[in-house]
């Protein structure tokens, strides 16, 4: 079933500027026996985000210059045909956590365009780095997820720095605030060999937008859902930049499916930039929640379907491993 893809347009001003970024060195990762990798979030500069002084470091670096400069992470992966390569199990029980409103009430800027979507930008070897992301509900209340190659290059590359999410962006605004990362998890599968299979990212962030508060309490939060099949109808929210504005948000509609490893497969012609969106189950286009059921990741040769891991009991190790990471 092909995607229905709406949008709302907003006349923007887009710059370009060519930035050079110099790289900061990389933290010794943690990593646990589950398969899950970590690392401090870090600033252009080598130091760990951890206080008011690097937090505001970060959030100042992203001029609207160099948001404008930025480009899309996205990854286009080899032409696949037929059922290929090893098919998740699916045997694990199926699980989720609840989406969560926010505590400070927000009116809902369009429909089908959540508060909890937005943009994460980062610095990267090669320059400056857009993709998307969402806020994800947890006790502690600090969760972004994303794709794993929206905050570590994948095998034979480190991290990212100066990581923020913008929550809500729509025609340049900035309707919450900003975000800074405190600390950036992926899958080991990911940051060793660049799988696809497990190309899923979970950030904690600091306090931060206008209010100083946790992200969740700011937005809200979706909930997260893993070994729920692979036959699901999805809403896929995102920041697509090649042909779009770049800071307006899209959704497409589709059913997913299986086509090879162990990813969902769906009906969406959103460009590079959407990386890192969320696919959600039970989207309500009201309340701008739903469940996390996948993240877009990359797309092959058929530019009307795009392709995003399937959750299994591998995203639910990731967001425990996450949660534990958090402050309180």
């Amino acid at each position: 079933m092909r995607s229905v893809v709406k949008w709302m347009a907003l006349p923007g001003v887009v710059l370009t500027l060519t930035l050079a970024v110099n790289l900061p060195a990389q933290a010794q990762p943690y990593s646990d026996a589950s398969g899950n990798v970590s690392s401090v979030a870090r600033t252009s500069t080598g130091k760990a985000v951890k206080d008011a002084a690097t937090t505001a470091a970060v959030t100042e670096f992203w001029t609207p210059a160099r948001m404008a400069a930025a480009v899309d992470l996205d990854r286009k992966a080899a032409a696949v045909s037929g059922k290929q390569g090893l098919r998740a199990s699916g045997g694990g029980a199926p699980g989720s956590v609840a989406p969560a409103t926010p505590r400070r009430r927000f009116a809902t800027a369009a429909v089908n365009q959540s508060l909890t979507v937005g943009k994460v930008y980062v610095a990267t070897p090669g320059g400056l780095g857009q993709c998307s992301a969402s806020a994800l509900n947890s006790g502690k209340r600090r969760l972004v997820i994303t794709a794993g190659h929206c905050v570590h290059a994948g095998a034979g590359g480190g991290w990212y720095w100066n990581l923020i999410f913008v929550p809500g962006m729509r025609g340049g605004s900035e309707p919450a605030g900003r975000f800074a990362a405190y600390t950036l998890t992926t899958r080991t599968a990911w940051m060793t060999r660049g799988s696809y299979d497990e190309d899923m990212a979970i950030a904690v962030m600091h306090n931060g937008g206008y209010w100083g508060a946790k992200v969740v309490d700011t937005v809200g939060g979706n909930g997260l859902r893993w070994n729920w099949g692979y036959s699901a109808f999805v809403t896929i929210l995102g920041y697509p930049v090649v042909g779009y504005p770049g800071d307006i948000q899209y959704y497409c509609q589709s059913w997913t499916w299986w086509t090879h490893g162990q990813e969902l497969t769906a009906w969406c012609g959103m460009t590079q930039g959407s990386s890192g969106g969320p696919w959600l189950q039970d989207y309500n286009g009201s309340s701008g929640l739903g469940y996390v059921n996948s993240v877009t990741s990359h797309r092959h040769s058929d530019p009307g379907q795009m392709y995003g891991p399937y959750f299994d009991d591998d995203i639910k190790s990731l967001f425990d491993f996450a949660e534990a990471l958090s402050p309180a």
